[in-house]
Protein backbone atom coordinates (compact mmCIF):
# COMPACT_ATOMS: atom_id res chain seq x y z
CA UNK A 1 0.00 0.00 0.00
CA UNK A 2 2.92 2.32 0.59
CA UNK A 3 4.10 1.99 -3.04
CA UNK A 4 0.87 3.31 -4.54
CA UNK A 5 -1.72 5.91 -3.66
CA UNK A 6 -4.51 4.29 -1.68
CA UNK A 7 -7.54 6.12 -0.32
CA UNK A 8 -8.24 4.63 3.09
CA UNK A 9 -11.35 5.77 4.91
CA UNK A 10 -14.00 4.73 7.38
CA UNK A 11 -17.26 4.42 5.43
CA UNK A 12 -19.35 5.26 8.50
CA UNK A 13 -17.52 8.60 8.99
CA UNK A 14 -19.20 11.30 6.89
CA UNK A 15 -16.13 13.57 6.97
CA UNK A 16 -13.97 10.69 5.69
CA UNK A 17 -16.38 10.09 2.81
CA UNK A 18 -16.28 13.77 1.85
CA UNK A 19 -12.47 13.76 1.99
CA UNK A 20 -12.27 10.69 -0.25
CA UNK A 21 -14.72 12.24 -2.72
CA UNK A 22 -12.51 15.35 -2.84
CA UNK A 23 -9.36 13.24 -3.36
CA UNK A 24 -11.07 11.25 -6.12
CA UNK A 25 -12.11 14.43 -7.96
CA UNK A 26 -8.57 15.82 -7.69
CA UNK A 27 -7.13 12.56 -8.97
CA UNK A 28 -9.52 12.45 -11.94
CA UNK A 29 -8.75 16.09 -12.81
CA UNK A 30 -5.00 15.37 -13.05
CA UNK A 31 -4.59 13.74 -16.49
CA UNK A 32 -1.01 12.72 -15.62
CA UNK A 33 -2.27 10.27 -12.98
CA UNK A 34 -3.16 6.66 -13.68
CA UNK A 35 -6.79 5.48 -13.49
CA UNK A 36 -8.13 4.36 -10.13
CA UNK A 37 -9.13 0.75 -9.51
CA UNK A 38 -12.33 0.57 -7.47
CA UNK A 39 -14.40 -2.42 -6.43
CA UNK A 40 -17.80 -0.71 -5.90
CA UNK A 41 -19.51 -3.83 -4.54
CA UNK A 42 -17.31 -3.64 -1.50
CA UNK A 43 -17.29 -7.44 -1.09
CA UNK A 44 -16.83 -10.68 -2.99
CA UNK A 45 -19.89 -12.85 -3.54
CA UNK A 46 -20.43 -16.40 -4.76
CA UNK A 47 -19.98 -15.84 -8.51
CA UNK A 48 -23.69 -15.96 -9.33
CA UNK A 49 -24.68 -12.32 -8.99
CA UNK A 50 -23.53 -8.71 -8.85
CA UNK A 51 -24.60 -6.92 -5.69
CA UNK A 52 -25.41 -3.25 -5.11
CA UNK A 53 -22.63 -0.83 -6.03
CA UNK A 54 -21.72 1.89 -3.56
CA UNK A 55 -22.67 5.17 -5.24
CA UNK A 56 -19.61 7.18 -4.14
CA UNK A 57 -17.50 5.96 -7.05
CA UNK A 58 -20.14 7.22 -9.46
CA UNK A 59 -20.63 10.68 -7.89
CA UNK A 60 -17.26 12.18 -8.77
CA UNK A 61 -17.51 12.30 -12.56
CA UNK A 62 -15.00 10.97 -15.01
CA UNK A 63 -15.12 7.95 -17.26
CA UNK A 64 -15.81 4.50 -15.85
CA UNK A 65 -13.97 1.57 -17.44
CA UNK A 66 -16.06 -1.42 -16.31
CA UNK A 67 -14.39 -4.78 -15.83
CA UNK A 68 -16.35 -7.99 -15.35
CA UNK A 69 -14.57 -10.71 -13.38
CA UNK A 70 -16.00 -14.19 -12.95
CA UNK A 71 -14.15 -17.00 -11.22
CA UNK A 72 -14.08 -20.50 -12.67
CA UNK A 73 -14.30 -22.87 -9.65
CA UNK A 74 -13.23 -26.05 -11.50
CA UNK A 75 -9.66 -26.03 -10.15
CA UNK A 76 -10.17 -24.00 -6.97
CA UNK A 77 -12.84 -21.70 -5.63
CA UNK A 78 -11.77 -18.15 -4.83
CA UNK A 79 -15.03 -17.42 -2.99
CA UNK A 80 -14.83 -17.59 0.78
CA UNK A 81 -18.09 -18.67 2.36
CA UNK A 82 -17.33 -17.34 5.85
CA UNK A 83 -20.45 -19.03 7.24
CA UNK A 84 -19.11 -22.41 6.11
CA UNK A 85 -15.29 -22.16 6.36
CA UNK A 86 -12.91 -20.52 8.80
CA UNK A 87 -10.24 -18.19 7.42
CA UNK A 88 -7.66 -20.92 8.05
CA UNK A 89 -9.63 -23.53 6.11
CA UNK A 90 -10.28 -21.09 3.28
CA UNK A 91 -6.59 -20.12 3.14
CA UNK A 92 -5.57 -23.78 3.08
CA UNK A 93 -8.06 -24.49 0.27
CA UNK A 94 -6.72 -21.59 -1.81
CA UNK A 95 -3.03 -22.40 -1.43
CA UNK A 96 -3.59 -26.12 -2.11
CA UNK A 97 -5.90 -25.63 -5.11
CA UNK A 98 -4.62 -26.48 -8.56
CA UNK A 99 -5.22 -22.94 -9.76
CA UNK A 100 -7.49 -19.95 -9.26
CA UNK A 101 -8.86 -19.19 -12.71
CA UNK A 102 -11.07 -16.30 -13.71
CA UNK A 103 -12.46 -14.75 -16.85
CA UNK A 104 -11.86 -11.02 -17.17
CA UNK A 105 -13.74 -8.83 -19.63
CA UNK A 106 -12.71 -5.22 -20.24
CA UNK A 107 -15.92 -3.49 -21.27
CA UNK A 108 -16.38 -0.26 -23.23
CA UNK A 109 -15.94 2.97 -21.22
CA UNK A 110 -19.08 4.53 -19.79
CA UNK A 111 -19.91 8.07 -18.69
CA UNK A 112 -22.79 9.40 -16.64
CA UNK A 113 -25.61 10.66 -18.82
CA UNK A 114 -26.72 14.25 -18.38
CA UNK A 115 -29.95 13.61 -16.45
CA UNK A 116 -28.70 10.48 -14.69
CA UNK A 117 -28.07 10.45 -10.94
CA UNK A 118 -25.14 8.48 -9.44
CA UNK A 119 -27.35 5.59 -8.29
CA UNK A 120 -28.85 5.06 -11.75
CA UNK A 121 -25.41 5.35 -13.33
CA UNK A 122 -24.03 2.75 -10.89
CA UNK A 123 -26.97 0.45 -11.67
CA UNK A 124 -26.41 0.84 -15.42
CA UNK A 125 -22.72 -0.05 -15.07
CA UNK A 126 -23.62 -2.96 -12.78
CA UNK A 127 -26.15 -4.31 -15.30
CA UNK A 128 -23.55 -4.26 -18.11
CA UNK A 129 -21.04 -6.13 -15.94
CA UNK A 130 -23.63 -8.70 -14.82
CA UNK A 131 -24.82 -9.31 -18.39
CA UNK A 132 -21.27 -9.90 -19.60
CA UNK A 133 -20.53 -12.36 -16.79
CA UNK A 134 -23.89 -14.14 -17.06
CA UNK A 135 -24.77 -13.16 -13.49
CA UNK A 136 -27.95 -11.83 -11.94
CA UNK A 137 -28.31 -8.28 -10.61
CA UNK A 138 -29.18 -7.89 -6.93
CA UNK A 139 -30.48 -4.64 -5.40
CA UNK A 140 -28.87 -5.11 -1.98
CA UNK A 141 -25.30 -4.94 -0.77
CA UNK A 142 -22.89 -7.55 0.55
CA UNK A 143 -23.46 -6.43 4.11
CA UNK A 144 -26.43 -8.78 4.23
CA UNK A 145 -23.95 -11.63 4.55
CA UNK A 146 -23.04 -10.35 7.99
CA UNK A 147 -25.98 -8.26 9.19
CA UNK A 148 -29.67 -8.67 9.82
CA UNK A 149 -31.89 -7.78 6.85
CA UNK A 150 -33.44 -4.31 7.13
CA UNK A 151 -37.20 -4.25 7.57
CA UNK A 152 -37.52 -1.90 4.57
CA UNK A 153 -35.90 -4.57 2.33
CA UNK A 154 -38.32 -7.18 3.61
CA UNK A 155 -41.30 -4.89 3.07
CA UNK A 156 -40.18 -4.03 -0.45
CA UNK A 157 -39.89 -7.72 -1.38
CA UNK A 158 -43.27 -8.44 0.22
CA UNK A 159 -44.89 -5.67 -1.85
CA UNK A 160 -43.34 -7.06 -5.04
CA UNK A 161 -44.58 -10.53 -4.15
CA UNK A 162 -48.10 -9.22 -3.49
CA UNK A 163 -48.15 -7.56 -6.91
CA UNK A 164 -47.25 -10.85 -8.55
CA UNK A 165 -49.91 -12.78 -6.65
Amino acid sequence: MQTSQHFLFERSEMKDRHLVRKKLREHIADKAKLPILIFPEGTCVNNTSVMMFKKGSFEVGGTIHPVAIKYDPRFGDAFWNSAKYSIMTYGFNVITSWAIVCDVWYLPPMVKEEEEDPVHFANRVKAVIAAQGGMSVLPWDGGLKRKKVKESFKEEQQKKYCQIV
